[in-house]
């Protein structure tokens, strides 16, 4: 269904390929913290979960990065809220 998550230094966002498209999250590190600041689903994808689960592995990666999150992204805001076990990373 699905490809697997990558952090794609370069460009400062997390990628998500599914059926030649591109579903990404984009952050910006800084002081120990990593901001995200917007996330984006193409259209044919909504509705499928990808989102959350580019969210879900950028959290993971963060968490192993030991980098706090500041989600100044309305969609990682919702996901973490809705998600308890990664309340711990908020900023």
């Amino acid at each position: 269904m699905t490809g697997e998550v990558r952090n794609n230094e370069a460009e400062h966002r997390y990628e998500l390929e599914v059926e030649g498209q591109l579903a990404i999250a984009v952050y910006r590190l800084r002081d120990g913290q990593i901001v995200f600041t917007h996330t984006e689903v193409p259209d044919a994808l909504e509705g499928r979960g990808i989102g959350s689960k580019l969210i879900e592995a950028a959290l993971d990666d963060a968490r192993a990065r030991g980098l706090k999150v500041v989600p100044a992204c309305p969609f990682v805001k919702h996901y973490m809220d809705e998600h308890p076990e990664v309340q711990d990373l908020l900023a």
